[in-house]
């Protein structure tokens, strides 16, 4: 009942938002954060009961949920971090925006992705990872009459479904290869239940095996924003703030890394796959960390941040560190939230994200309310703290973690590991410098629009923006946040690992040595304060950012995101609409016209039966009609009611049957 009061809470609450429509706008927010809370709630007690459930699915085949120590964890985050962003986001949100559809959107996407983490089969799974991509189109695309939001929404879209084409591969390959296990007496009812299992792929034939693990994979990593598909998250920070929130910290993005984490086993019985995926994740972690340091604008350089944190999970995954991966899942998205929610705040307050126009925004209005920007800027320098590895906070301890067991498997990708690390450390001190520098001039004028991040001299402008007061409601869930993002470190220390992974319920694997605690943590607090300083000096030197393209063809390189976009929009976004142009222009001019045609001949042949064979019949029955009524008349003649005349006609006709009786005789 847990469990099934947990997915359908959200999606009727959403489903009904959205039916009502505008009406509902007033109520939208306190209802969506009442159902926030019953979430977090249920969360709790299904980690803690561990419910498991099935429904008819298809023929022989139930789509089954169920909670396990990694499940558990996921929920408890995904409510978590949902409940901290509703709230949020009921005070970000304008009063004339179509709240009820923006709420009604994200509770049915908050159900999608506990569906996701719940799901014990790809039948189930496939469905929630649909219904995810579909509702985060239009999340994405929220301020809808934007034309060029919309475009950034279907781009986002079309690559993730690109990907998500490896989903219909796994099926297919696993309902095959439990086929063939069936056949020769394996396991696998009907043929498909079990191959449709995730806990069961690693048993199946190798080729199906392997044929259905990459496809999953393929899935994931696009869904998580992994190369070569990193670059669709760019698009998706046109979003309001509270989605990128979301999408980036504890759902869609993060739902990849957690999936590959449920088919480690499946990986490492490949002998490849894992391999495969690690360097993957260790590459994004590294490149995208070079991105990310590259960008001018804060919700990019988040954006670029995000798909390198996820790449520890995803190099975790395939290393076999599922205590480390889960344990990042878990701090990535109270750090990856935090951080988007104070941009949003800034975004919003400010009418830019350009980093330079946020120059000391930290400090807060020379002229002005204090309070709200200081809690934004102390929680905002925690997450960044904790992005940074910096120890001993959050994710230090999970990277190290997933770097203790992939030192095991592979020196190289310890190497390439820590030194996306390193550059961890680096971008996130250059947004620390910058937010906290001392502003170039004082503070006054009208505020900025958002367009202005391409202005010649941002830094000029930031001395001429209004910094307006904070919203208190939204303040609410940065310390928690920002708690979190400190405290949950100590989770994955070796003195605490052991008790994480029986959590999880996972066998005892290798935890970081000191050695290497130790080594991390003086290369993240050297970075920082390298970086940190000479980002500082540069500020006050000639107002430029560290990193940011300026006519070098590498930082140009980087700074458009690797130029993965254009690649993908050779080889998969314009052929893909180049397609769906052509099949519109079919229906029109071909099937629409086709089916126009045969209207018209139906139409003309139901016209010439009308007047050829319609006609002819109406007529004869009009005559037969007519004839019957003539001899109805006739036949009430005789009844006059007057004895005699019936006598007569009685004699009358006994004379007739008399006269026929003589003849026929």
């Amino acid at each position: 009942m847990v469990l099934w009061l947990l997915i359908l809470l959200p999606a009727l609450a959403g489903g009904i938002l959205l039916a009502v429509g505008r009406k509902a706008d007033g109520a939208a927010a306190p209802v969506s954060v009442l159902v926030a809370v019953v979430l977090l709630g249920l969360a709790v007690a299904a980690a803690l009961l561990r419910p498991a459930v099935e429904a008819p699915g298809l023929e022989g085949i139930p789509a089954g949920l169920a909670v396990d120590g990694l499940a558990g964890a996921a929920v408890v985050t995904v409510t978590g971090i949902f409940f901290a962003v509703v709230v949020f986001a009921g005070a970000d949100l304008g009063p004339t925006e179509a709240r009820a559809r923006f709420f009604g959107l994200m509770l049915l996407f908050g159900a999608a992705m506990l569906t996701t983490v719940t799901s014990t089969g790809i039948l189930t799974l496939l469905g929630s990872w649909e219904l995810m991509g579909a509702i985060s189109y239009a999340l994405i695309g929220y301020w809808w009459p934007d034309a060029a939001r919309v475009r950034s929404a279907t781009l986002a879209f079309i690559t993730t479904r690109a990907a998500d084409l490896g989903m219909y591969l796994a099926a297919g390959a696993a309902l095959a290869g439990s086929a063939v296990a069936g056949a020769a007496g394996g396991p696998g009812p009907a043929g498909g239940a079990a191959g449709l299992r995730l806990d069961s792929l690693a048993g199946m034939p190798s080729g199906w095996r392997d044929a259905a693990l990459a496809g999953l994979a393929l899935a994931a990593l696009g869904k998580s924003a992994q190369l070569p598909f990193s670059f669709w998250l760019s698009h998706a920070m046109v979003g309001p703030s509270p989605v990128s929130a979301l999408l980036h910290s504890a759902t869609m993005v993060a739902a990849g890394g957690y999936l590959l984490l449920r088919i480690e086993p499946g990986m490492a019985a490949t002998g490849w796959l894992g391999l495969a995926v690690s360097w993957v994740g260790a590459l994004t972690a590294l490149l995208l960390g070079a991105v990310a340091f590259a960008q001018r604008d804060l919700k990019q350089l988040l954006a670029a941040s995000t798909c390198s944190q996820i790449g520890f999970i995803v190099l975790a995954a395939g290393a076999g560190s599922v205590a480390g991966g889960g344990a990042q899942f878990v701090v990535h998205a109270a750090v990856k939230s935090l951080l988007f929610l104070v941009a949003g705040l800034w975004l919003t307050a400010l009418g830019t994200k350009d980093l330079l126009e946020l120059r000391g925004v930290a400090r807060g209005p020379a002229n002005g309310p204090v309070l709200g920007y200081r809690i934004a800027g102390i929680t905002f320098t925690a997450g960044a703290l904790a992005l940074g590895g910096l120890p001993p906070l959050s994710i230090w301890a999970a990277k190290d973690e997933i770097l203790a067991g992939v030192l095991q498997e592979s020196p190289a990708l310890y190497i390439v590991g820590l030194a996306a690390a390193a550059v961890s450390a680096a971008y996130a001190a250059k947004a620390l410098a910058v937010v906290w520098a001392k502003p170039a001039t004082s503070v006054s004028g009208p505020a900025k629009p958002a367009a202005s991040a391409s202005d010649a001299n941002p830094a000029a402008a930031a001395g001429k923006r209004q910094q307006h007061p904070l919203p208190t409601a939204a303040l609410l869930p940065l310390p928690v946040l920002a708690t979190a993002a400190v405290v949950l470190g100590v989770a994955g220390l070796p003195a605490l690992s052991r008790w994480w992974q029986d959590l999880l319920g996972l066998p005892e694997t290798s935890t970081p040595e000191p050695w290497e605690l130790a080594v991390s943590g003086v290369l993240a607090l050297a970075v920082i304060g390298g970086i940190y300083g000479q980002q500082t000096r540069r500020l006050l030197r000639d107002g430029t950012l560290l990193g940011a393209p300026s006519g070098n063809r590498l930082k140009t390189w980087l700074g458009d995101w690797l130029g993965l976009e254009h690649a993908a929009s050779v080889l998969v976004t314009r052929p893909t609409m180049a397609l769906a142009v052509s099949l519109a222009q079919f229906d029109d001019r071909v099937l629409a016209r086709s089916v126009d045609a045969a209207a018209v001949l139906v139409l003309k042949a139901a016209t010439g039966n009308d007047r050829r064979i319609e006609h002819g019949i109406s007529a004869a029955v009009g005559s037969l009609t007519g004839a019957v009524r003539q001899l109805a008349r006739s036949a009430r003649r005789p009844q006059t009611g007057l004895v005699h005349q019936y006598y007569a006609q009685a004699i009358i006709a006994l004379t007739v049957l008399a006269a026929l009786f003589v003849v026929l005789r």
